[in-house]
């Protein structure tokens, strides 16, 4: 099943690590097949707030994902952005292409939802 890394990135300072992880990370993600998704650009907003930018990388599985963020290479470049930008950082698995909502409504009524 495919899964993302999705970041909420709310402050953000142009550093010279930030540049420097941005030219890096490519190649930490090539082994685990990666790829970006959303890079950053301003969100338009229709409910609620969103301070900041997001960032979505796809991966394979949340297994590649996974081995992704804990790989030595991706924990090498990971303080370039972390000393700088404040942000949340999470691993999600995605639904198939068969996912039906209603199935989950109906998971929800059973629970007492």
């Amino acid at each position: 099943m495919t899964a993302y890394g999705f970041a909420h990135l709310r402050s953000r300072r142009n550093h010279s690590d930030i540049i420097e992880y941005l030219e890096r990370i490519q190649a930490t993600l090539d082994p685990f097949a990666g790829r970006f998704v959303i890079h950053g650009p301003p969100a338009e907003v229709l409910e609620g707030s969103w301070p900041g930018s997001m960032v979505l990388i796809e991966f394979p599985s949340l297994a590649d994902a996974r081995a992704w963020y804990d790989s030595p290479a991706y924990q090498a470049i990971l303080r370039l952005r972390t000393d700088h930008i404040e942000g949340d950082v999470l691993l999600i698995e995605g639904v198939g292409p068969d996912y039906d909502p209603t199935e989950r409504a109906r998971a929800l009524r059973a629970e007492g939802g």
